[in-house]
């Protein structure tokens, strides 16, 4: 098997499991930790559960993005950032920053301390920005992997 095909493999796998477990984390255990009874319960419940999840984020968004800037080196495709047709390679790299900005760099340098600030106040309003962040990087997500999907496929919507 080349290197290239094994990339190809590893990358689509990893943002399956990444996206899925944003699509997971939005659809199924915010809205569970919002009708639990007691705010300590919450808070508890949703540190388990997440910080679970942040490993796996953290592992399969850098293997995204080893994967796919290899697979762009190996297709000297470089030249597809500097035309329009190809918007969904802009909107994968920008879903990855913005992805690993968050998981790398905010989330254990500031989120975590705001969330822990802000639920102890008010878990209730904390927990539905939250909810309403995690849906607004889900849809960037999906529709960016329907871009990248259909792109990859010679179905650009632009000419």
């Amino acid at each position: 098997m080349e290197s290239f095909t094994l990339a190809r493999i590893i990358h689509v796998i990893a943002v399956i499991l990444w996206i899925g477990g944003v699509a997971m984390v939005t659809t199924v255990i915010i809205p569970a930790v919002k009708k639990l009874k007691s705010k300590e319960e919450q808070i508890k419940t949703f540190e388990q559960l997440e910080g679970r999840f942040a490993i796996q984020s953290k592992i399969t968004t850098l293997l995204t993005g080893l994967t796919g800037f290899y697979m762009l080196y190996e297709l000297n495709a470089w030249d597809r950032y500097l035309d329009y047709k190809y918007w969904w390679i802009h909107a994968m790299t920008l879903v990855w920053i913005l992805f690993t900005l968050i998981l790398y760099i905010l989330e254990p340098l500031v989120l975590h301390k705001l969330f822990k600030k802000y639920v102890k106040k008010n878990p209730s309003k904390t927990f539905s920005f939250m909810h309403k962040a995690h849906w607004a990087l889900l849809l960037l997500s999906l529709l960016t992997t329907a871009g990248a999907v259909a792109g990859g496929h010679g179905w650009f919507f632009i000419k």
